[in-house]
């Protein structure tokens, strides 16, 4: 076994352990947190196979945008836990029913590529080819439509993640931007006049009222 394909089993063997951890971690911070670890790995498969734009795609766009976007907001959802993990058995037939639908349907997709009598041999490049390149023209031409409906998805996602930021919650103070700019300076400060000193009381007067206290 050579060094690449010692590498290949390395970044698999990770990528399998973090995505198993992601969908049997209990804190949801840490599952993201394993999700990432998913996703370098995967970028270091995808540099294996000389997929660069692809590797540094995945990087920029999922781990440094949409990761770090659906990080903040579990972090600042404060979901409670407790009872997510009350409605788990209930929830779980539905749930274990379309893993197994999306399990076939990946195992059919994937076992066409087995099926083939020869390997397809990859096409002849030069010096001058740029894989971007050709990943551009292949996107823009024959993946045009998938591409604007996967770039539809992942703006809804991007609302929805806003949106549900937006909550109001009983423990946090609101203030509308609004009453802060009409307000006037007359409306925060109010100035009293108050006299510089004060006249000190007889003492003859402060005897007799302590009598009067004692009798």
């Amino acid at each position: 076994m050579d060094v690449k394909s010692g590498l290949f089993y390395l970044f698999a063997a990770v990528l399998l352990f973090a995505a198993f951890r992601v969908i049997t971690s209990r804190n949801p911070v840490y599952a993201a947190l394993y999700l990432v670890l998913a996703f370098f790995q995967a970028s270091a498969i995808w540099l294996l196979l000389r997929a660069e734009f692809l590797a540094i795609s995945l990087v920029l766009v999922y781990v440094g945008a949409v990761m770090v976007l659906f990080l903040f907001v579990v972090m600042m959802l404060d979901i409670n836990v407790d009872a997510l993990r009350q409605g788990f058995w209930k929830h779980f037939p539905l749930a274990a029913a379309v893993g197994a639908l999306i399990a076939l349907e990946m195992a059919a997709v994937l076992m066409g590529g087995f099926r083939l009598a020869e390997p397809r041999q990859p096409m002849a490049s030069g010096p001058e080819t740029s894989n971007t390149m050709e990943l551009g023209k292949l996107l823009y031409t024959e993946y045009l439509y998938p591409l604007e409906i996967a770039a539809v998805i992942l703006l809804v996602a991007i609302v929805a993640a806003i949106a549900l930021t937006l909550r109001t919650r009983k423990d946090s103070k609101y203030v509308n931007p609004a009453d802060q700019v009409r307000v006037k300076a007359r409306d925060r400060v109010r100035i009293v006049q108050m006299p510089v000193t004060r006249a000190a009381q007889p003492a003859v007067e402060e005897s007799a009222a302590a009598g009067e206290t004692k009798a």
